[in-house]
Formats: structure tokens, C-alpha cells, sequence
């Protein structure tokens, strides 16, 4: 199914749509990895209009190393509208992990990116994959205000836990034990 020019995949949105299983993100993963630019391959293909092809190039980004996935640090905020904006639960999920991936200094910190999380963390309705990716990030931001910290955990202790998945439970627990870092 994939194209192939002097042993390197050429990789098109009709190609990174393609990607069905692990062992094809991993194979998009690698041909990235031997270019060397995952800013250029986000660029191009994380945020196409086509949910599919932007799920799974995200999909492709979370199987890089600290390393690789620090080349996206310019485009952070870009990560960030996207999560906030885009109306696909698959990109938005790919796209916080992606932005949890990445460094976060306190000059970066987005108060949207902040409220957006706690809503979302708390949303029973929300998927637990979002809920506990949201947990995460807002921490993160909590980490730099003492204040935030206290309304996170205030938060985090009144949320009727019977309601929620075993992931979001698990970290829910980690932080408000201080086992979280």
C-alpha cells in the first residue's frame, strides 16, 4: 500500500490516511525519524483539514523520543489551538498528549489551555483518555501557581470518583497523594 522511492516512503496525506495499525505508524515513524523533520512532517500533515490524516500523523508523533518531539516546541501553541479548537475527540486526545510531550515553561503557560482542562478533566461525558490527559496538563500549569494547585486539587477532590474510568482515577489519585510528578 505504501509507495516506496530508492527505499524511502514517500509520505502524502493519502499515505499518512492510510495508516491503520501500529506497525504502519511505526513505519511513518521511522521514515520521519530518517528525515529528521518532524517539524516539517507536523507542519504538513497534523493539522490537514482531514481529521483522519491528522490523527494519525499525530498518532505518528507520539512514538518520538524526547528529542524528536522537542522539534515541536516552536509549535506549541499551534498544539494547543488545535486541542481547544478542533471537533475530532481522536485529534484533540493525539494533540494534548503531543503538548504533554513537550516542555512547559511558565512563560508558556495559556489560561484557556488551563480552564479548558479542568472543564474537560471533571466532563463525565468527556472520553477518559481526554479526562486524564486533561488531569496531566492542568497540573502541569499548577506546578507554577500555588494558587492553581489548590483549586486543582480542590477540584480533583470533588469529583464524584464512581463516575469516572480507571485512568482518570489512577492520576486523580497520584496528584491528590503528591505520588504525581
Amino acid at each position: 500500500m505504501f509507495s516506496f522511492d530508492n527505499d524511502r516512503m514517500i509520505l502524502t496525506s493519502d499515505i499518512i490516511r492510510s495508516v491503520q495499525g501500529e506497525a504502519d505508524a511505526q513505519a511513518v515513524y521511522r521514515e520521519v525519524r530518517n528525515s529528521g523533520d518532524f517539524i516539517g512532517f507536523a507542519r504538513q500533515f497534523a493539522f490537514d483539514v482531514d481529521h483522519r490524516v491528522s490523527r494519525n500523523a499525530l498518532w505518528t508523533l507520539t512514538k518520538a523520543t524526547d528529542k524528536e518531539i522537542a522539534q515541536l516546541q516552536p509549535m506549541l501553541d499551534e498544539l494547543i489551538d488545535q486541542a481547544l479548537k478542533t471537533d475530532s475527540s481522536s485529534v484533540r486526545r493525539l494533540s494534548l498528549n503531543v503538548v504533554d510531550m513537550l516542555e512547559m515553561k511558565e512563560e508558556d503557560l495559556r489560561s484557556d489551555l488551563y480552564d479548558f482542562c479542568l472543564e474537560h478533566a471533571v466532563d463525565v461525558e468527556e472520553l477518559p483518555g481526554i479526562q486524564a490527559i486533561c488531569i496531566k496538563i492542568a497540573y502541569r500549569i499548577s506546578t507554577f501557581y500555588p494558587e492553581l494547585m489548590a483549586e486543582l486539587k480542590r477540584i480533583l477532590e470533588g469529583m464524584e470518583i464512581e463516575y469516572y474510568k480507571p485512568a482518570v482515577k489512577s492520576i486523580r489519585n497520584r496528584i491528590l497523594s503528591g505520588k504525581y510528578q
